[in-house]
């Protein structure tokens, strides 16, 4: 499978010339026959080759429940309530967020809409994979989705949009993949797009000679759809990254792009094509700027683990060891969730609201970080 994706990919530079690491990116992860996300084989979990929030312990799930249940209320529990999932993965976050709603008065109201753009090669399970199959529709994008009311959520989805890879060299200049002498090698060449240098000029963004670092405007082009397909409600975005001054600070001169392969990292985009993820960071306060240019108010930002503590978690690990046999293994594995040392630190929660509103959620209750971005 590696070889023959590895062969598409070395047509292609052979038919164009050079590719963008943009373009590269894409086809490792996302090619229709042999992307590392669409073969349709375990990528996540113990057997796969990295662990996200949902697939530690379904508490993570619950706790989102509980922010979609406050928001419902806030807009006057309106029957027809959707909760639109975005890059589902292996389906635990719905599962849990709806056996934790099953017995709330919320779930009579609400629907899930699951979009999974895997779902297009035919190789993912349908709906009935979930465990409330008739509250879950899967489509394979959010086109012909329209009028939407109620909360958009995704978790690690945008870490994983294909990227433009920026070096200064003389001023700034786009990475391209050539293939040469049975190797990929990196050049650089002028940008693809006038957008990434006015990405830089807007975010006032002044960087050094030989920096190197990453462009993400599939997130703008991705934000653009949700904004457009929501009619009120709640864009919940959950993912590492920072704010843009931590981003594009001099320490992070090499950027951040990290290849995932059997739960090791690396940093060498050109091995194990479609068999390893590629990811880069996400810029915060980029998706905060861009939402309120398309009229969504940015009403919280912090970490995960504040996110999770101020929404109660802390009552479920003390649930968990009034009744669980297996105490200690679930205590560490939500611990996970909220420690510093873990995805409580490196990952962050971004709550964007389109309507009158401009609500208070619990989630950020003990810290809302939106004046940093």
């Amino acid at each position: 499978m590696t070889n023959r994706l590895k062969e598409k990919i070395v047509k292609r530079i052979r038919i164009e010339g050079p590719v963008t690491f943009e373009a590269f990116m894409d086809m490792a992860l996302y090619d229709p026959e042999f992307g590392y996300y669409m073969t349709g084989e375990a990528r996540i979990g113990r057997e796969g080759d990295f662990y996200t929030s949902s697939h530690l312990h379904p508490v993570f799930g619950e706790m989102i429940g509980r922010q979609i249940e406050e928001i419902w209320k806030v807009m006057g529990r309106p029957d027809g309530f959707s909760v639109v999932e975005v890059g589902p993965g292996e389906g635990h976050l719905c599962d849990d967020m709806l056996r934790y709603l099953g017995n709330r008065e919320i779930f009579e109201a609400m629907k899930c809409i699951v979009v999974d753009v895997t779902s297009r090669s035919g190789k993912r399970k349908e709906s009935g994979h979930y465990s409330f199959p008739g509250k879950v529709e899967i489509v394979d994008s959010m086109t012909g989705l329209s009028g939407v009311s109620g909360c958009v959520v995704s978790n690690e989805l945008i870490d994983a949009f294909p990227v433009h890879l920026i070096q200064v060299k003389d001023g700034l200049k786009e990475v391209y993949v050539d293939y040469d002498k049975d190797t990929f090698r990196e050049e650089t060449g002028p940008l693809s797009t006038n957008d990434i240098s006015e990405y830089f000029r807007q975010n006032s963004i002044e960087l050094h000679e030989g920096y190197r670092t990453e462009v993400n405007l599939r997130a703008r082009n991705w934000l653009r759809e949700v904004e457009s397909m929501l009619s009120e409600g709640l864009v919940l975005t959950i993912d590492y990254g920072y704010n843009g001054r931590e981003y594009y600070s001099d320490d992070r001169n090499r950027g951040t792009v990290m290849c995932y392969y059997k739960h090791n990292f690396n940093e060498n985009p050109y091995q194990h094509i479609g068999q390893q993820d590629i990811t880069a960071h996400v810029n915060f306060s980029s998706l905060k700027k861009w939402g309120e240019e398309m009229g969504m108010s940015t009403v919280g930002f912090c970490r995960q683990g504040a996110f999770l503590m101020s929404l109660g978690i802390d009552e479920e690990i003390k649930r968990i060891a009034d009744g669980s046999a297996d105490y200690l293994f679930e205590l560490a594995r939500i611990k996970r969730l909220i420690l510093p040392q873990g995805l409580g630190d490196s990952h962050k929660v971004l709550a964007q609201y389109k309507g009158a509103n401009n609500p208070k959620l619990k989630g950020f209750s003990i810290s809302n970080q939106v004046r940093f971005l």
